[in-house]
């Protein structure tokens, strides 16, 4: 299970790496989505600068996930990601969800091997420090 983690974290730490820095040079051209809410959803946070924020938060955890330091948060900065891109095509584009259910899995298996580092974040009554 070791040796499916490690590929799974390289593979997770490959795919934000190339796409947070997708979203700052664009050498990965996308065709519009189909439906007029994600045209909308998608100007919202271009024109607000939220998506440099959300490419930065990719880049971030890719780079850390390659690297093997701060896995942990790595995974606890992707978790948010994985799950605002599922949300974002479970609503607006669920033909195209494949790549996110992807990344759900591979984030899934290499958490297994790191979950001892979130005992204390997922304990009912954490210890007292």
């Amino acid at each position: 299970m070791k040796i499916a983690s490690t590929i799974a974290r390289y593979l997770l730490g490959l795919m934000f790496t190339v796409f947070g820095l997708n979203g700052f040079l664009n050498f990965i051209h996308q065709p519009p989505p189909t439906n007029p809410l994600a045209i909308q959803f998608f100007i919202a946070i271009s024109s607000s600068h939220f998506a440099a924020f959300f490419f930065a938060v990719q880049l971030i955890g890719g780079l850390l996930l390659l690297s093997g330091y701060f896995v942990p948060l790595a995974l606890t900065l992707l978790a948010a990601e994985i799950y605002n891109i599922l949300a974002f095509h479970l609503t607006l584009a669920p033909a195209s969800i494949a790549p996110a259910l992807f990344a759900g899995v591979l984030w899934i298996l290499v958490f297994i091997q790191y979950r001892k580092s979130f005992t204390q974040i997922l304990a009912v009554k954490p210890a007292e420090v």
